[in-house]
């Protein structure tokens, strides 16, 4: 399928940026190295990709999603990519023409348009998840839409009904009971939800709480026996965006707060906790031991360049941080673990909730809002040994996805899996990490036949 689209010029729909117009099925794929032979699943990326026109000014969390996707079976890899075709969406390709605006630049929405597709677009365009048999796009203002294996849409997924308002892009599922956790935020009232879903894919608990600013909260943490919320004062302003201004503000005189609650809890058995103000955008993972929750994530002193949607700019780059938090007391310890900066943080999802040894963060050459991860860091928390990935001077990567090995034998017997774009060729690689050696040559890389644009978060999902 081809889509003739012609994006208006912009920082951020230019370069590694610019869209694709074209929808592909390319089967039998070129390979440099060699494949491992436990290497059979999907990798997914999914990102921002607008078809037509935007609006007005643009930032890259306004883009249609479009969903890339890597399969892998019996040594041989194929790619597949597909718009997320929401009713906001399919509401454009009707008139020929962008019909929202963005957070960038508020646009009134026609009538009928609003009848069709509702006031917000749902793009779904910043992560994927796999749960109880169902493969979902997500865009954390809206409720996630369903896929296909074949990256079909099928539809807005409400939990037969029972899910109000939207779900979190990083929810997070507990491999040991199968249950799915996440919340949603809202700049108006309730501020936070926090829901379960069971393994069997049912929502099973849902809990409105308290908080006394409307905030962009991205990401949390789960344990075993908590999940981990984090208030911190990036505000939402809708007046201001209403009148041209900025739709958030970052504002240290609110506070920032860390909260436990119990899992299944609700508002009354939330325990806030006041530290200083900071920011985290992504969390590596979080844990329990010896009566204490361990916490880990990139630290932003402030609010991200990027979350300053009137105009993206750089501000410090975020560091490798541990939170050690006695929920008994309230008592929080922290420490800055690694000068190095990155963001991206991911483990092996079979750890997650539990103890985890080996943690894995995306490099960048540069914190101006622009994308430029170059390389990737392991971390040995038992060890404090630290390995390094990085790719040519004129290639750019993203995300980097654990695959784990299933004939395995320890937490980092397996793969990263990233897409990797070369200025100089215009072209785009999947790469196979050796999750046990970065330090090396690539396994694998798999030569995508069209340049997949930068985007956001990557997912592996082996075959089950």
């Amino acid at each position: 399928m081809t889509i003739d689209a012609a994006p208006a010029p912009s920082e951020f729909l230019s370069g590694l940026l610019t869209p694709v117009t074209d929808e592909r099925d390319d089967r039998d794929l070129e390979v440099v190295g060699q494949l491992p032979a436990g290497l059979n699943g999907m990798f997914l990326r999914n990102g921002p990709n607008p078809q037509f026109t935007p609006l007005g000014a643009y930032h890259p969390f306004d883009g249609d999603g479009m969903v890339h996707a890597v399969y892998f079976e019996d040594g041989k890899a194929r790619y597949r990519n597909r718009w997320v075709e929401s009713k906001g969406l399919l509401a454009e390709r009707k008139r020929g023409a962008a019909q929202f605006g963005g957070l960038a630049e508020l646009a009134s929405i026609d009538p009928d348009v609003m009848a069709e597709a509702g006031f917000m677009k749902n793009t779904a365009n910043t992560h994927t998840l796999r749960h109880a048999g169902r493969i979902f796009a997500l865009m954390e203002a809206c409720p996630p839409t369903e896929l296909s294996r074949e990256l079909e849409t099928l539809g807005e997924w409400t939990f037969d009904g029972k899910l109000d308002g939207g779900m979190t892009a990083h929810p997070k599922i507990d491999p040991v009971t199968g249950e799915l956790h996440f919340f949603w935020y809202s700049p108006f009232p309730p501020y936070l939800r926090y829901h379960v879903v069971d393994a069997s894919g049912e929502l099973v608990h849902s809990a409105a709480i308290d908080l006394p600013n409307p905030v962009m909260m991205h990401d949390f943490a789960l344990t075993e026996h908590y999940a981990i919320f984090l208030d911190s004062p990036a505000v939402f302003d809708v007046m201001s965006a209403m009148n041209g201004g900025p739709i958030m503000r970052w504002d240290p005189d609110a506070g920032t707060r860390i909260g436990i609650l119990p899992r299944k809890g609700d508002a009354a058995d939330m325990r806030w906790i006041e530290v200083d103000p900071f920011y985290v955008v992504h969390v590596f993972n979080a844990w329990e031991t010896d009566g204490r929750i361990e916490l880990r994530a990139p630290r932003f002193a402030t609010m991200p360049g990027g979350f300053e949607f009137d105009h993206p700019t750089g501000k410090e780059a975020p560091l490798p941080w541990r939170w050690s938090i006695d929920p008994a007391t309230g008592a929080v310890s922290d420490e800055q673990t690694d000068d190095r900066p990155g963001e991206f943080p991911r483990v092996n999802d079979d750890r997650a909730t539990m103890p985890t040894r080996y943690l894995y963060n995306a490099q960048a050459r540069t914190w101006e809002f622009a994308f430029e991860f170059h390389g990737v860091v392991k971390y040995d928390l038992e060890t404090g040994a630290t390995q390094e990935h990085y790719y040519a001077d004129s290639e750019v990567s993203g995300e980097h996805a654990f695959a784990p090995n299933p004939d395995g034998t320890s937490e980092d017997d397996g793969w990263l899996l990233s897409f990797v774009t070369d200025r100089a060729t215009d072209t785009t690689d999947l790469v196979v990490l050796d999750a046990r050696d970065l330090g090396a040559e690539p396994v694998a890389r798999v030569r995508i036949p069209r340049r997949v644009p930068i985007g956001f978060h990557a997912n592996w999902f082996p075959e089950s």
